[in-house]
């Protein structure tokens, strides 16, 4: 019977909504370097900009092709080391801050192109797909933006690794740690 009980308990608390916090968290202090409610915002005043944006290949392509333009691939570098569009240059959405984006992507309204994971078809090593709610052009859109860098523009296409136009510069494979 008891366990019935646990069973029946640990399958309607993993049906519980996950909004439904204990009371006692309320009282737990927010760190205040961590903003979730303007964070949020942000992500809802980004939404209408991002979405005007979006560029397919060709004319991500021939954005890419404009001077001072820069293609920023925010994947881990190991990811980017077996790799990347060509030309593309490296600084990974957690090393963000003011100064590697100053160092690396220069003046704020320089035109800058993203991609991530999620523009490739292949689902192979280093573009693996990542869920669609969490893929890496969404957060880097909104992170560079927040840094103050407009000038920003996504590829929206999905495209082959094997496509000679897609000029993907392989590296060397880099042995998994797990």
């Amino acid at each position: 019977m008891l366990r019935f009980c646990l069973a029946a308990f640990l399958a309607c608390a993993a049906a519980a909504p996950l909004a439904a916090a204990p009371p006692a968290a309320a009282a737990t202090p927010f760190n205040p370097q961590i903003d979730y409610a303007s964070f949020r915002q942000l992500a809802i005043e980004v939404e209408p900009y991002r979405r005007s944006r979006l560029l397919d290949w060709s004319a991500f392509a021939a954005a890419a092709a404009e001077p001072g333009v820069l293609i920023l691939d925010a994947r881990s570098a190991a990811q980017f080391a077996e790799g990347h569009i060509e030309g593309a240059v490296n600084l990974p959405l957690p090393e963000f801050s003011e100064e590697a984006l100053a160092e690396i992507l220069g003046p704020q309204d320089r035109p800058i192109l993203i991609y991530c994971n999620n523009n490739f078809r292949n689902d192979v090593r280093p573009v693996m797909l990542k869920s669609g709610r969490v893929a890496l052009n969404i957060s880097t859109f909104i992170h560079l933006v927040a840094y103050g860098y407009r000038n920003v523009r996504e590829l929206n296409d999905v495209v082959d690794l094997d496509d000679p136009a897609i000029r993907w510069v392989r590296g060397p494979a880099v042995p998994s740690t797990g």
